[in-house]
């Protein structure tokens, strides 16, 4: 495997970043999870929107895009796979401990993993821990993890492959990774990113594609939506057929396997929408 470290390709045997680097000690960086297909990046410009607009919430310098842009290529290029996670990492860099940022400059890492196709269907639960939409944080996808790997293990520990958060005062939010959608009386809803979900790339093009609505919605909501569904990069439409003892339809339900159609067609179509 071939890595891209900070302005070039690197054996994964020999690549090494600071011991010292901020994204190690503080969790001081962001991230970006980008779908790969046939060697080529799925939605790369919106992305890499986002990679900016979280390094500047986090007060890092703005990373150079073009360069983003030629390390992903050469991860690409240099390990070609049918489907595959690039993941775009962005830190503080080297630093003193402590939370005060070092003068060094910032660490980019840009690595490419194999991946196989998601299941259509997939159980979650939901866990006892909330989202604070109000934090420092909030909408900007950050290398500070532990919460979601902390819930995902639970998850896990379930037989589910996400756990869902709600927020500080009871609303749905989203998922360890994902963002959650349901169905009812047959119109779409996810919550709005006032919420304190992250604004997903592929929830946004959900929204676009199908004319789901932004709402306001409960943590009950799960226990009587006619159907639920997750998004994410590496998801991008999968059902929900058991959220925790509540056991939906088997199948994707008739407004979840229209839009995951609609997604798969309108995705196919261009691959940087």
């Amino acid at each position: 495997m071939k890595i891209w470290l900070d302005g070039g390709l690197q054996d994964i045997d020999s690549a090494r970043v600071s011991v010292l680097d901020h994204g190690l000690t503080v969790g001081d960086g962001v991230f970006e999870t980008v779908k790969a297909v046939g060697g080529r990046p799925f939605a790369l410009t919106r992305h890499l929107d986002r990679l900016t607009l979280s390094a500047r919430g986090l007060g890092l310098p703005e990373p150079d895009l073009d360069e983003v842009r030629r390390a992903c290529s050469a991860v690409l290029e240099a390990e070609p796979v049918a489907l595959g996670r690039l993941r775009i990492t962005y830190t503080g860099g080297l630093s003193p401990l402590g939370s005060d940022r070092g003068d060094h400059g910032p660490t980019l890492v840009v690595a490419l993993g194999e991946t196989a196709r998601r299941a259509d269907s997939t159980a979650a639960i939901t866990v006892p821990w909330t989202r604070n939409e109000r934090g420092a944080l909030t909408g900007l996808k950050t290398t500070s993890y532990a919460e979601n790997v902390v819930a995902l293990a639970r998850a896990h520990e379930q037989g589910a492959t996400e756990a869902l958060f709600a927020n500080t005062v009871g609303q749905l939010c989203e998922g360890t990774g994902s963002n959650v959608f349901v169905v009812l009386d047959g119109e779409i809803h996810t919550p709005p990113v006032a919420s304190g979900c992250l604004a997903g790339i592929t929830r946004a093009l959900v929204v676009e594609w199908t004319g789901a609505r932004e709402t306001d919605l409960p943590l009950d909501v799960l226990d009587r939506a006619d159907e639920v569904f997750l998004t994410s990069s590496l998801r991008d439409v999968q059902s929900v057929h058991r959220v925790d003892a509540r056991e939906l339809s088997a199948t994707p339900g008739p407004v979840t396997a229209k839009a995951m159609r609609v997604f798969d067609e309108r995705s196919g179509d261009d691959l940087d929408p």
